[in-house]
């Protein structure tokens, strides 16, 4: 399989996204109106997704701390090359309770600050007919929110290779901890960040069974983390060895799962450099600060760390190619990565 002219494109992120004609208010004040940028949007009505509504993928490109994003050639959505702003954080409430926060994206016509077009980038999983109350509309955190999506991270009880070759849950690492990579032997433990969020939507953890990837215990990572593959066959006509595909491409519903419901713990690890290090015994990436994620750290971290921390020091080897998304096809992409660095 041939994937020549794919190009990778640095700080971007795809995204999978509604239009607003689909989520329309059902009962209130806005009876009829889509979902909106924060100054057109009234508490307490009721919005409902259309049953005809279908997530479209909108693919950005991030530069000064998300403060701009632009639609990149390939998205499903979107005027190639308009800008786009990150409105609001909406919070709705569904019939039995539940939460569910979603980020309202607006395009902008090129060249002005006209509204060309708006989305609901929705962070957990909406339902056809089900009615949802706006509750609150912040606009202080949604970048926080968008970095959130880009973060890379481990669930509690995640073995990681130290050092020593010992095999350490990575809730038990702390700053300071000699954790080995793949590319830059034994490397520091800069940060540690945890948190616990709803496991829906696009936090959903992907569940690696034992094997799977010839990693050797159940491996569970946020949805857009990359796993690094060493082809000894090049199966995938990449014209290199080295690659890497992200968690969320992988799923088959057999041995690579999304598992949606409840809570989960995430942990991030961060060093000097973006690196590729050990979980449940395959290589798989550490978090990068770059333009989509630092909204995310804590100020002192970014203080401290910086843009520069962003890239990998591989000693001039070049980066392994990146598996986009269609490249291959989901129900067996597991099964050939896993072939190919078998052979």
């Amino acid at each position: 399989m041939s994937v020549e002219g794919f190009t990778n494109k640095a700080d971007a992120q795809g995204l999978g996204v509604f239009r607003a004609d689909d989520f329309r208010v059902s009962n209130g004040a806005n009876l009829g109106d889509p979902v909106a940028d924060a100054g057109d949007m009234m508490l307490d009505d009721i919005y409902q997704l259309s049953p005809n509504a279908r997530s479209w993928r909108l693919n950005l490109a991030a530069s000064d701390g998300l403060a701009h994003l632009t639609v990149l050639e390939g998205a499903q959505i979107g005027t190639y090359g308009a800008a786009v702003h990150l409105d609001c954080c909406a919070t709705f409430m569904a019939p039995d309770g539940s939460i569910v926060e979603a980020l309202v994206l607006v395009e902008l016509a090129p060249g002005t600050e006209l509204i060309a077009a708006t989305y609901l980038l929705p962070l957990a999983k909406i339902s056809p007919r089900t009615d949802y109350a706006l509750v609150s509309v912040d606009t202080d955190t949604p970048r926080q929110k968008f970095a959130g999506l880009a973060c890379v991270s481990f669930t509690r009880g995640t073995h990681i290779t130290m050092a020593s070759g010992a095999q350490c849950p990575i809730e038990d690492i702390r700053v300071g901890d000699r954790v080995l990579t793949r590319d830059n032997g034994v490397q520091e433990v800069r940060w540690i960040g945890q948190q616990t969020v709803r496991a829906t939507g696009a936090f959903a953890p992907i569940v690696l069974a034992p094997g799977a990837m010839n990693n050797s215990g159940e491996l569970r990572l946020s949805p857009n983390q990359r796993l690094f593959v060493y082809q000894r066959e090049d199966r995938l006509g990449a014209g290199r060895a080295e690659v890497v595909v992200k968690a969320d491409f992988l799923v088959n519903d057999d041995t690579v799962t999304r598992s949606d419901g409840g809570f989960v713990d995430y942990y991030q690890i961060l060093f000097d450099h973006h690196e590729f290090i050990y979980a449940e015994g395959i290589a798989t990436e550490s978090l990068t600060v770059d333009m989509r994620t630092s909204p995310a750290l804590p100020r002192e971290v970014q203080d401290k760390l910086g843009l520069r921390r962003s890239n990998r020091a591989t000693q001039g080897r070049p980066d392994p190619f990146d598996i986009g998304e269609g490249m291959l096809d989901a129900a067996i992409a597991a099964d050939i990565l896993r072939r190919a660095s078998s052979v």
